[in-house]
């Protein structure tokens, strides 16, 4: 398989996850979203949305939107189950998940910032403010959304829940987001922190991320 996908792109880092947890191997190709290298020709061809990541499989199909790819990675390729056996708990784990991919990452990635400098005349000041409100909301329902004392968001299995809230969480750092109104997610992400298949999709162990 071929990940096309961006170092820093949080929808990308959860497809790596998912890949990783499933031992799945793939290669990856990079596409430069700063240098706008996913509205070339070729990439659109690909995606007609010109977002990553795209996941081009072993016989040569295209799939799109890190949710639905890291789905059909759960229903494809063997390995841990990527979603719980209960039907409540993969509701949950669904709703957790799709509050972060729909609710909250939209508002605040590269297009959507560029559009409201250039379009919005939006300065700096107002850009943080923006991106603090919506990261914080969404990331104070995912704290609340955790129910009990577990090692991951739901159960103590990493699920697609926890595929979507390590990105989340990095981005949020990258913006100087205080976390420490979460201490359910800060505790996720370190139990996340000790186990490899979220090591090696970290941003920067990535082949196109920038040299330290």
């Amino acid at each position: 398989m071929k990940l096309y996908g961006y170092w820093r792109s949080s929808a990308s880092y959860r497809v790596r996850i998912a890949l990783n947890l499933k031992r799945a191997a793939y290669e990856q190709v990079p596409v430069h979203l700063v240098k706008q290298e996913q509205f070339s020709p070729d990439y659109l061809a690909l995606s007609p949305s010109g977002v990553v990541p795209a996941l081009v499989t072993d016989d040569g199909r295209v799939l799109l939107q890190s949710l639905a790819i890291c789905e059909w990675l759960d229903e494809t390729v063997s390995g841990p189950n990527l979603l719980p056996d209960n039907e409540y708990d993969r509701a949950r784990t669904r709703a957790i998940a799709q509050l972060i991919a729909c609710d909250v990452h939209p508002l605040g990635n590269t297009r959507v910032q560029a559009y409201l400098r250039a379009e919005m005349g939006q300065d700096d000041a107002r850009m943080t403010a923006w991106l603090h409100k919506w990261i914080t909301t969404g990331l104070a329902a995912v704290e609340a959304m955790i129910e009990g004392s577990t090692r991951f968001a739901v159960g103590n299995r990493a699920s697609l829940a926890d595929i979507c809230i390590v990105p989340q969480l990095y981005n949020a750092r990258r913006f100087s987001v205080d976390l420490t109104p979460y201490p359910k997610l800060l505790a996720i992400d370190e139990e996340a922190a000790r186990q490899q298949p979220f090591i090696d999709a970290a941003p920067e162990r990535q082949p196109d991320a920038p040299p330290p």
